[in-house]
């Protein structure tokens, strides 16, 4: 095997095979590296024989961590026999000694999925020590690996608790909507019209889909994408006001009237919808029981010019009262 001659002052071994450099690099990047350690190994990695070894490496540990699935132990994936390496192999035996002291055992993979009742909320304790509380009539699948964590919110609603990891961040992706976060808490909803992402504290980056710029959002910040539109408005919230509904009650002031129903529509087996004309931005303000989603139904026509009429299907339909 290929040796060199030198120790560089990275605390690399240079006397040590391509292998061990390898193992050794690989356990330096999963701790902070200031910017010389980071040059040094880019230079170290451009060389193609090193950049292969460290790919291997990397493999490696990642099949290290499928084996720590949680409650579920997987075999290892198949792929095209590769010659034995016995340096290879030494390493990964040292950088997981190395790496013992403060990472414990490899990240396991771990995968789940979620279909919310039409009543109620679930809460979900994650391996990573993130808390998620689920939504009625919600859908979503959490997919961990080794380098990132993501929920796919296919529909509802969902807020999240995150445990911080600059190692692997957080991603919640709602159709070609990205929310990126590292540590903090915040609430995505995904509904027919609207999508929105509220958040407690810390900051998450915000992209509606994969052509637009990420929008950062802050502490007490909201931001609600139309799909219709095309457009996002952003609001500053009342404290307490984000993920409000995990209470069984939520409050809303000059709230348009679509935007409240489309919302309204997760606490319903069936959906409510609005007649043509302007009763969609007619504003209202108020509270509503998410286990008595018709009783606000009712108050409607006390509260503006509209009536509701239902439907032979289940759904119920606000018209403007004449």
């Amino acid at each position: 095997m290929t040796r060199l001659s030198t120790r560089d002052g990275h605390g690399i071994d240079e006397h040590d095979t391509i292998d061990a450099q390898a193992a050794s690099w690989f356990a330096r990047n999963r701790n902070e590296v200031g910017t010389q350690d980071r040059k040094a190994f880019a230079a170290w990695h451009a060389v193609p024989a090193h950049a292969r070894a460290y790919a291997e490496f990397e493999q490696l540990w990642a099949d290290l961590g499928e084996l720590q699935q949680l409650n579920k132990p997987l075999p290892l994936p198949t792929r095209k026999p590769a010659p034995w390496r016995p340096a290879l192999a030494v390493a990964a035996a040292l950088v997981c000694a190395l790496l013992a002291s403060n990472l414990g055992a490899p990240r396991g993979l771990y995968h789940t999925e979620v279909a919310a009742q039409a009543k109620g909320m679930r809460t979900l304790d994650l391996p990573d020590g993130s808390t998620l509380y689920v939504n009625a009539s919600t859908r979503l699948r959490v997919d961990f690996d080794a380098h990132r964590r993501v929920i796919h919110l296919d529909q509802g609603q969902l807020y999240v608790e995150v445990a911080p990891d600059k190692e692997r961040p957080l991603f919640v992706r709602a159709g070609e909507a990205d929310v990126r976060v590292v540590g903090t808490a915040f609430d995505v909803r995904r509904s027919q019209q609207q999508l929105v992402v509220s958040v407690a504290h810390g900051t998450v980056a915000f992209a509606p889909d994969q052509k637009a710029s990420a929008v950062l959002l802050s502490a007490q910040q909201r931001a609600t994408y139309s799909y219709a539109k095309g457009s996002m408005q952003q609001q500053t919230l009342a404290a307490g006001e984000v993920a409000d509904w995990r209470s069984g009650h939520l409050s809303f002031r000059n709230r348009e009237l679509a935007s409240l129903l489309d919302e309204l529509s997760l606490y319903r087996p069936k959906a409510v919808v609005l007649a043509d004309g302007p009763v969609a931005q007619l504003k209202v303000s108020g509270n509503l029981d998410v286990n008595d989603p018709d009783a606000l139904l009712n108050a409607l026509p006390a509260l503006l010019p509209v009536k509701t009429v239902p439907l032979a299907d289940g759904r119920v339909r606000i018209e403007a009262r004449k």
